[in-house]
């Protein structure tokens, strides 16, 4: 039987003694996240030169700072151990060159934290939650935890327009089987619609983003010309950000039950390995990128395939797709202004459609190696 992880997320409806706290956490998790890294910083920059003395270099801890800053004692000692785990685990990152140096953590990014489950000082009662310092905090609870399921962790977070969450994270025991992967399916991202699959289906995706463009300018215009930090710049600001977290909303609604369908159909479900930032910024499709959400769509296919012993396969971003011919294997050039995939042996089909045919092709043959 091997562990599993699963995540539910509610919404807190936390007191006003309540949400003082919270911010007071999120914004004391910042404070020495980014005490830390300034720390770090001037150390690498110290002995950059000698890397066996840099590896001897011990690192400031959240206990540190309790001495010099007694107010860092008021809020969950395990959100600030957090904030060092996380910086750990970034800096770990850069070093084996898989992300960018760790960046200073702002008040306008997102404020959240995560404090750990332990000897029982996070626990369900009956539409609340029990918190560490927090107490009983109200929640709304739409779904059940099954009572086998052990609580890890939790993770405190506020959205822009001032609606609290908790991210519960859940530990199990399943024996998930591989399925033999019998119904396959190939997906070819497109820029307007999210994906065409190799059954000639598109997702038609309805750019909740694009949608709301006219209205949210009007609105941002309205902030711009708002005197900052006075009240009504702060509710104008609130009335921005309900209309940003709509579109998130619907966009996060309509991937969930996408990917599900998919999931619910198919046993293997083949995707190109796209690098999306690069894409968006050569061809300058940045709004048409982040608003199909193909990353996050890619996350929810991954965690539903896994956890039903199914697969996703990803095939590498330079096979040629959508330059060869899904009938008789010919490659010619397709411009970006070609829509129609025309070839010497009669084929004469929707580009799109072709890419998602030689998409299955190629994830077959990958399957048939596993």
């Amino acid at each position: 039987m091997a562990k599993q992880n699963k995540a539910y997320t509610f919404r807190l409806y936390p007191t006003d003694e309540q949400a003082l706290l919270l911010h007071k956490t999120f914004g004391c998790v910042r404070f020495v996240y980014n005490k830390m890294l300034a720390e770090r910083i001037e150390t690498y920059e110290t002995h950059k030169k000698d890397k066996e003395e840099l590896k001897k270099v011990k690192h400031p801890t959240p206990a540190k700072y309790k001495k010099e800053f007694d107010w860092l004692k008021e809020v969950d000692s395990l959100a600030l151990a957090n904030a060092q785990l996380s910086l750990d685990k970034a800096y770990k990152s850069f070093f084996e060159g898989k992300n960018k140096f760790p960046k200073f953590k702002s008040k306008r990014h997102k404020q959240s934290y995560t404090t750990n489950a332990v000897n029982g000082n996070i626990q369900l009662l009956d539409g609340h939650i029990k918190l560490p310092k927090l107490k009983k905090v109200k929640m709304k609870q739409h779904r059940d935890i099954p009572s086998e399921y052990t609580i890890k962790s939790c993770t405190l977070s506020v959205t822009g327009s001032g609606k609290y969450f908790c991210s519960i994270l859940t530990e199990y025991e399943k024996e998930i089987k591989p399925k033999k992967a019998e119904q396959v399916v190939g997906l070819d991202f497109a820029m307007k619609g999210l994906f065409v699959d190799s059954e000639g289906k598109k997702a038609n995706y309805p750019n909740f983003y694009r949608q709301i463009l006219v209205k949210l300018a009007k609105e941002q215009r309205r902030l711009s010309r708002k005197k900052k930090g006075s009240s009504n710049w702060n509710k104008q600001r609130i009335r921005v950000a309900k209309i940003q977290e709509k579109a998130a909303n619907q966009r996060k609604n309509f991937l969930h039950h996408k990917s599900k369908e998919l999931v619910t159909n198919y046993d293997a479900v083949i995707i190109e390995d796209l690098d999306m930032k690069g894409m968006s910024q050569a061809l300058k499709f940045g709004k048409s990128v982040a608003d199909n959400g193909w990353g996050m769509f890619k996350s929810f296919l991954k965690y539903k395939l896994n956890e039903q012993g199914k697969h996703l396969i990803k095939i590498d971003k330079w096979y040629p797709s959508t330059q060869t011919c899904s009938h008789c294997g010919n490659t010619q050039p397709m411009p970006m202004n070609i829509r129609t995939y025309t070839c010497s042996c009669g084929l004469n089909l929707d580009r799109d459609y072709n890419s998602a045919l030689n998409i299955k092709k190629e994830g077959i043959r990958l399957l048939a190696l596993l």
